[in-house]
């Protein structure tokens, strides 16, 4: 009796919440929503069984929790490409009808893709993943592969369903979409927070994500924070019960199933049938914004089609078939106080503008970058100019132009200095390169930012080593090269500044756990430039060790040599040439060893090996075959045939050549297939592409 009466109640209060939350139109009165709320706890206190993840009393959360932790994305959360106007939204146009083999003819107008334009909300990713129904997980973004687990804080948000609204849930749903702090709460919470004589936040996002990352999930359900949903990942098995929507063929069709599940779709969508409405969408919405309710930075544009959008697939950072058009950030004039220089880990100078603070995009900014000594000279700053700044897609702050006509009478022109603020070394800067550089080794801002780089979350993550720890360890000279960091003792540590010995212990035992870090974090620790967190996955993947990658880059350099290094995918000619500058290098060769000789293994663990001679694995019968894709295959979708070839050590390319090995073409294969007939390029269907696969694992 008591179990059947606590699923009434969770299902009245459910249903309740998402007519309130979601649809804007209640449907029960709040004395009454109370009383059947205080029974349903009553009957969960008196037996704790009957509690379930989808019952409303889990919504505000119990007991602070310890921690964060770490989980994997079903399917990775990556961010998209930005547009800043027409013309951008033009070129990634191109580029999409080029890698869908969707070109005209020349002369011929280019073809209309439906899209779907969405405003984007100034707020925070959250994937959502429910089992049967029920919310199971939530978790932020992280870097795309790996987020936070926050499902105890995710559950107090009143838009987000605990039980989805369907007659025949999935096995498994993931969603995707944006938690937020609306204004008018924005704004309440802040005016609370200064009654109490704490700091306000800086502005609505800020506040959003500092709430999501809170311990305690009543603080969170405190904060009225809100969630719109755009997208989802479906079990392939899954088939609509009554009533329920049919399986979403495209992103419109996506939304409705979103709404019909019992999310909160952001009703200001719009169905584009081209490019032409795609930016009259985003032309709209620029004018219009201010009067929403909540913080939104631009649109996202989405090809419509999911077929489509499998076919168009990833780069190694974001989908083909999405972007972001950001708009204007708006601008406010400040005088120039003063130039100052910043020394980068590798040796580049950056001028920076100092200046009155000024409030843009709901942040307060005193500095910006002016990049390099060109755009110093572009700009013509002299001292103390009124300049014009403004935030970069609104988060970077940046000096647009300055103000000539209120320059002050004999003003001097600012250069940057000929040595190095630092160490006092003479600046270079090579013909043709921007960047101007301190080229000292020893300088002390260099081996700050190297010490930096190499500790960081993405790199080797030692926790407790910050900056301030750093600056003391440099400046005292204890650590002179990123070696010297496992040369640190306890007692030594424990006699600096804020450090005491437990501390310093800890720190000790993080640096000795630090050198068990895979070989990607660790390549991408040294700092080479163009190198960052993804292609050294690639990198690492492909030169199980420092030692077949170091053969590689010298085998390059061969006449004759095969580019072994342009034969990974994503590794491009600058990123390689800027690997055989590195280990061409003695001092960087020699820390190489000095890193071997304190434990570190540069190289992948003995199950993750590739194969140990800097190719790809041992079993990789397509290896130095180039394949190129185009049209639909009959059963494989494009990047299940792309898996497939680079899994067997082929690279696919989006271009077709006389490099090219081979073009697999399905129906409605287009001007690639034209082009390797020009060519010679052999050409093949699916069965011709499996038997290749087949013939090779025999």
């Amino acid at each position: 009796m008591a179990q059947a009466r606590a699923e009434e109640l969770r299902r009245l209060l459910n249903r309740a919440a998402h007519a309130y939350y979601v649809l804007d139109a209640p449907v029960m009165e709040d004395p009454v929503y109370d009383r059947l709320y205080r029974e349903l706890v009553a009957l969960e206190q008196a037996d704790p069984e009957l509690i379930r993840p989808d019952s409303p009393t889990r919504r505000v959360g119990g007991a602070p929790a310890d921690g964060f932790t770490s989980v994997a994305h079903r399917v990775p959360l990556l961010s998209l490409d930005n547009a800043f106007s027409h013309g951008d939204l033009d070129v990634w146009y191109g580029r999409l009808i080029k890698v869908l083999d969707r070109e005209p003819q020349e002369g011929s107008p280019a073809p209309a893709l439906p899209m779907v334009g969405e405003l984007k909300i100034d707020g925070n990713a959250l994937a959502l993943s429910y089992e049967q129904g029920v919310l199971v997980r939530a978790a932020t973004r992280g870097e795309g592969e790996r987020g936070e687990e926050i499902t105890a804080n995710v559950r107090t948000i009143r838009s987000v369903p605990l039980r989805l609204e369907l007659a025949s849930p999935p096995a498994w749903v993931e969603v995707r979409g944006e938690a937020f702090i609306p204004d008018a709460t924005f704004a309440a919470i802040n005016a609370e927070r200064a009654d109490r004589g704490e700091a306000p936040f800086a502005n609505p996002r800020n506040a959003c994500a500092g709430t999501l990352r809170q311990l305690d999930p009543t603080v969170v359900a405190a904060r009225g924070l809100s969630f719109f949903a755009y997208t989802l990942h479906l079990s392939e098995d899954w088939r609509a019960g009554p009533g329920d929507p049919a399986v979403p063929r495209s992103q419109w069709q996506a939304l409705d199933w979103l709404k019909a599940a019992g999310f909160r779709v952001n009703p200001h969508c719009a169905l584009c049938p081209d490019l032409a409405a795609v930016k009259t969408f985003c032309d709209h919405w620029e004018l219009e914004r201010r009067g929403l309710p909540y913080a939104t930075d631009g649109v996202v544009v989405k090809l419509d089609d999911l077929r489509l959008q499998e076919e168009a697939g990833f780069t190694q950072k974001a989908p083909r078939w999405a972007i972001a058009l950001k708009y204007a950030a708006e601008e406010a004039p400040s005088r120039l106080l003063r130039l100052t220089c910043q020394v980068g880990r590798t040796g580049v100078v950056t001028p920076v503008a100092e200046f009155e603070s000024v409030p843009l995009a709901g942040t307060s900014v005193s500095r910006a970058t002016l990049h390099n000594a060109d755009r110093l000279a572009e700009l013509d700053l002299c001292a103390g100019d009124t300049i014009v700044v403004r935030k970069a897609g609104e988060i970077i702050p940046e000096v647009v132009r300055v103000l000539v006509e209120l320059r002050p009478e004999g003003a001097r022109r600012l250069e940057l200095p000929p040595t190095c603020p630092e160490c006092g070394s003479v600046l270079v800067r090579e013909e043709g390169e921007a960047a101007t550089r301190c080229v000292n080794n020893g300088c002390p801002a260099i081996l700050r930012g190297s010490l930096r780089h190499w500790v960081s979350k993405g790199a080797l993550d030692v926790d407790g080593l910050g900056m301030k720890l750093i600056e003391q360890l440099v400046d005292r000279g204890l650590v002179r090269s990123i070696p010297g960091l496992y040369g640190l003792d306890a007692a030594l540590l424990a006699s600096l500044e804020r450090m005491g010995e437990t501390s310093a212990a800890k720190l000790v035992a993080a640096l000795e756990t630090s050198k068990q870090q895979p070989w990607h974090r660790q390549l991408y620790g040294l700092g080479i430039h163009h190198v960052g967190e993804v292609n050294a996955k690639a990198l690492a993947r492909a030169f199980p060790s420092a030692s077949a990658l170091e053969a590689a880059a010298q085998a390059d350099e061969t006449d004759g040599a095969p580019d072994r290094l342009t034969a990974v995918f994503g590794i491009g000619p600058e990123i390689a040439q800027s690997l055989r500058q590195w280990f061409a290098t003695p001092a960087n060769r020699l820390l190489l060893e000095q890193l071997g000789a304190q434990g570190l293994s540069l190289a992948a663990a003995p199950e993750q090996d590739g194969g140990g001679d800097g190719g790809p694995p041992a079993a990789t019968p397509l290896a130095g075959l180039t394949f190129v894709l185009t049209g639909t295959l009959p059963s494989l979708s494009r990047s299940a045939a792309q898996a497939l070839i680079e899994a067997a050590g082929g690279k696919v390319s989006g271009s077709v050549s006389r490099k090219t090995s081979y073009v697999v073409a399905g129906a409605e294969a287009g001007s690639k297939l034209a082009k390797a007939e020009t060519l010679g390029v052999a050409v093949l269907d699916e069965p011709g592409l499996q038997a290749l696969l087949e013939s090779d694992r025999a």
